[in-house]
């Protein structure tokens, strides 16, 4: 017989409302099979007492419904970013915090590179945080003349680049693509919006930030991240359809070191989608800590790079942005996709975006009826209450960027959006009180991965000036841990192995310092993850300052 092992905690929260608390759980053979005392589960049987997380709190293990392998991938290039981030090896990387630093940083990396004519890549980049104007060809030119350099912006929606780059791309003011930002003087700034002429330039070149990102060290860090942060699934959802990324996929996420399980989204080429006739072949790569299937579609950009599609008066004082799937061709795909079977992740950030979205899903619906096909809007930030009720009357969750407002929340209401817009989005506790079903994530490395912060920011609802933006949108303590575990696992299809601590379902813990239900909440966010457990076995947890 199989020794179960019962492990002990200051608390266990379940998040099982039959039992929501409780001083032990029992694991046996990577699945759970009791929860309550510890006199009453070490009764009968083989059984192990395993008190290393004593004095701990052990909660379901985080799930992570919105994230990117560049996750972990980036970190072979550059990191530029404006705000300090965990890095995989636990340190912490300073950001850097005027447009002056970033280009010292770019200037001292291009120094240590061998001279072989290999591009200088970096990324987390965010122009709408320096004062001053964004960033030019000729501030990239200052850093190299010679060597290609591509600059990955933190949304992934826009690159900045060198004249090296646009020349070999020949990309320039008269170059018939859309996404090539030219100044008052109609010059290439060296700014390029959107996936067309961002592949244009990366082809150029031979930078594939996602290539790199889904290489053997990515896809580590990717898991190591994860277990640093308390997540123990952990979404990919753009996944190339690749049988050599699936391959390797596979491989590492079976290795028993590999502390995470991942859940992949396919995606395919622009405009054309994923291939129905692939699609077989890659759910063949799925065991217990990989899952494949859903399908991830895009339609619009996202706020700060002013490429999101809103409705009236779209952003503060600047044009609408961009379809980055044409209407017509998402309707197409959005009904095929649905009438195949296949869950469909859609990317719509923009309010217009995510009323287009419900608009197709309720006609593949009418024309392809489909109970629990939990289609999942992504990011949705302005969807507003009638939308909420639209999605919740059609089966459709939502998963809101919570983040969003402490990173973003000031941008967005001194340039962006302006006060009113800007307090009502990321509406969590709109989409509570409709009933929709919903789910909170950080979009990594959009965000940094971290569901306390995730948490926190859905509570506190505090921009990084402090400002509480929205306060009537706030969250309860129990509503975002919900939302960070059982919601998401619900719009992974993954509730009923995941997401709660209940016998039959994953031994898969978040095991931390301290008691998120009993500290303040404005400190939630500084809640340290001591380990995580993944099917039983147990991962530590090392941060370094």
């Amino acid at each position: 017989m199989t020794e179960t092992t019962v492990f002990t905690a200051a608390k266990i929260h379940t998040l099982d409302p039959a039992r929501p608390g409780a001083a032990a759980v029992a694991v046996q053979d990577g699945l759970i099979v009791g929860v309550g005392a510890v006199d009453d589960l070490t009764s009968g049987g083989s059984t192990r007492i395993d008190d290393r997380f004593a004095g701990k709190i052990i909660l379901p293990g985080f799930v992570e419904g919105h994230a990117h392998v560049t996750t972990g991938g980036n970190w072979q290039h550059v990191y530029v970013g404006y705000h300090d981030r965990l890095a995989p090896d636990g340190t912490v990387r300073k950001g850097a915090r005027t447009l002056g630093e970033v280009i010292d940083r770019l200037r001292d990396a291009e120094r240590s590179m061998p001279d072989d004519g290999r591009p200088l890549l970096a990324w987390a980049f965010d122009p709408i945080f320096f004062e001053g104007g964004r960033m030019t060809v000729a501030d990239l030119d200052a850093v190299s003349r010679s060597r290609p350099i591509v600059i990955n912006h933190q949304s992934a929606h826009a690159l900045n680049v060198n004249s090296v780059v646009l020349e070999r791309a020949g990309l320039g003011p008269s170059t018939e693509v859309d996404g090539i930002v030219v100044d008052d003087g109609g010059k290439a700034t060296g700014e390029l919006r959107e996936a067309v002429v961002m592949h244009i330039a990366f082809h150029a070149v031979g930078a594939d930030f996602q290539k790199d990102a889904s290489s053997e060290i990515g896809i580590w860090n990717f898991g190591r991240l994860a277990n640093l942060t308390g997540v123990t699934t952990i979404t990919d959802l753009y996944l190339a359809q690749s049988t050599e990324t699936a391959e390797r996929y596979r491989r590492i996420t079976a290795d028993p070191q590999f502390p995470a399980r991942v859940v992949a989204a396919i995606r395919g080429p622009r405009p054309a989608g994923p291939d129905l006739a692939r699609m077989a072949e890659m759910l063949a790569y799925s065991h217990d800590k990989l899952r494949m299937g859903s399908i991830k579609l895009s339609v619009d950009g996202e706020i700060p790079t002013y490429t999101a599609r809103l409705k009236q008066p779209h952003h503060d004082g600047t044009p609408n942005g961009v379809w980055t799937t044409h209407p017509e061709e998402a309707r197409r795909q959005i009904r095929m996709y649905h009438k195949a079977g296949y869950q469909l992740h859609i990317h719509a950030v923009g309010d217009e975006a995510s009323g287009l979205v419900l608009e197709f899903i309720a006609e593949a619906l009418a024309a392809a009826p489909r109970p629990d096909h939990r289609h999942t809007i992504q990011h949705c930030p302005l969807m507003d209450e009638a939308q909420f009720r639209s999605a919740r009357d059609l089966g459709v969750c939502v998963n809101l960027l919570s983040n969003h407002v402490h990173f973003y929340g000031d941008i967005h209401v001194e340039r962006t959006l302006g006060p009113a817009r800007a307090a009502r989005m990321n509406a969590l506790a709109t989409a509570k009180r409709v009933g929709v079903n919903f789910a909170i994530h950080s979009d990594s490395p959009v965000t940094p991965l971290g569901p306390m912060l995730s948490i926190w920011s859905a509570v506190n609802r505090r921009t990084a000036k402090g400002r509480l933006l929205g306060p009537e949108e706030r969250l309860s303590v129990a509503d975002a841990v919900h939302a960070m575990t059982l919601g998401s696992a619900y719009t992974l299809k993954l509730d009923h192995e995941i997401g709660s601590i209940v016998p039959g379902k994953r031994a898969d813990f978040a095991v931390l310092d301290q008691d998120p239900f009993a500290v303040d909440p404005i400190d939630l966010k500084d809640i340290a993850v001591h380990a995580t457990v993944l099917g039983g076995r147990c991962f530590e947890a090392r941060t370094r300052p």
